[in-house]
């Protein structure tokens, strides 16, 4: 069972405090969604919103159709999975899937027949008779998730589940979360700040900064086509390169735009005579930076940290006017720290940030 999700105009207060400012946003029946941004951007609070846990101020939260804002949170149709896993200690792995079954009445074959087939999707069977003091992170994390599913509810809500566990596990994780939707086929609203986890788990990615959405999208439509300078810095690692526009003007073939360290660069971009390049900003990722082996030209660069990736290195340097680059380079580069290498830049790989940190859009786009 799956169900679509409405949020309309939807605003959380705290007595004077705006924690969330006329969200809006539809999530589809079957789809994934990733709420991801810094902490205290209010993504947690929106996820609590959905679940009923905490009241609206303004604007309506509607589950297939149904608007849930007003009903409890047992009448919503969601279960909710959270990051501290919440199981009763004193009870085994089956105790704890059938609890909050057996206290709305349910017919015990019913719940021994969910239970069996929760586990058995979870891969847990063997574990049904343990206690959560005798399991991994990991396993308890998938007897949370095991508790939501045996609910067979309209939509799956995860506030940030795999950030207890550690790096390797949560990467075990992060695909059994993935195959357990594509065999599920619910709606899936997941909170994180990981921006690893969204791109790999995500079909849209809600992106929020301060109260509001910054951008909605799929993965690569966030990272190729950033609608703001601040999703750009915060999908992407190492973050974009930016720097500071000192000109620009209008040609035959497309905005050019002169820059700090890199000087004139042709782009596709173009902007309406007469528009101040003031506080604007030319952005560029650092795979969009090569370093020159073959005599092209480029502008000079020296090396101050390397970091060594193994598929890649990342080369941390400094152009001669003292602004700071990070390019990539390849894995068995011999490059190292204080040495002078060209690097060279794709034009068509710039993104352009207005005074106000929107993106403009090139002319194709």
């Amino acid at each position: 069972m799956s169900a679509s999700i409405e949020i309309d105009n939807v605003t959380k207060r705290y007595g004077a405090l705006t924690v969330l400012d006329d969200i809006s946003l539809s999530i589809g029946a079957g789809e994934f969604v990733v709420f991801l941004g810094p902490s205290g951007c209010g993504k947690s609070t929106l996820l609590r919103m959905i679940a009923g846990l905490e009241d609206v101020t303004g604007g309506t939260i509607s589950v297939a159709g149904q608007r849930v804002d007003t009903l409890p949170p047992g009448k919503r149709g969601v279960a909710m999975v959270f990051q501290s896993y919440a199981l009763y200690p004193h009870m085994t792995v089956k105790q704890n899937m059938s609890f909050g079954l057996e206290n709305i009445g349910m017919a015990r074959d019913e719940i021994e027949r969910r239970v069996l087939a929760a586990a058995e999707t979870l891969e847990i069977g063997h574990l049904l008779d343990r206690k959560p003091a005798k399991l991994s992170g990991g396993q308890r994390q998938r007897v949370a998730i095991g508790r939501a599913i045996v609910k067979e509810p309209k939509a799956f809500l995860f506030d940030e589940p795999l950030s207890n566990l550690d790096a390797a596990l949560r990467g075990r994780t992060r695909l059994e979360l993935a195959q357990l939707h594509h065999r599920l086929g619910s709606t899936m609203i997941f909170v994180t700040h990981d921006q690893v986890e969204a791109m790999t788990l995500a079909d849209r990615i809600v992106i929020m900064n301060a109260r509001k959405i910054e951008q909605i999208g799929t993965p690569m439509d966030v990272y190729q086509r950033p609608a703001s300078k601040f999703v750009a810095s915060f999908i992407g690692s190492p973050a974009m390169n930016f720097l500071p526009v000192t000109a620009w003007e209008n040609t035959a073939t497309g905005l050019a735009v002169t820059t700090s360290g890199l000087g004139r660069v042709e782009t596709g971009f173009k902007v309406t005579d007469g528009t101040s390049h003031d506080g604007a900003t030319l952005g560029i990722r650092a795979e969009d930076i090569t370093v020159v082996t073959d005599g092209r030209p480029g502008v000079p660069l020296t090396a101050e940290v390397v970091e060594r990736l193994g598929d890649r290195s990342l080369v941390y340097g400094v152009l001669d006017d003292g602004t700071k680059l990070v390019v990539e380079a390849d894995g068995r580069s011999h490059i190292k720290a204080d040495d002078r290498v060209t690097v060279s830049a794709d034009d068509h790989a710039f993104h352009l940030f207005g005074a106000d940190g929107r993106a403009y859009l090139r002319e194709a786009e």
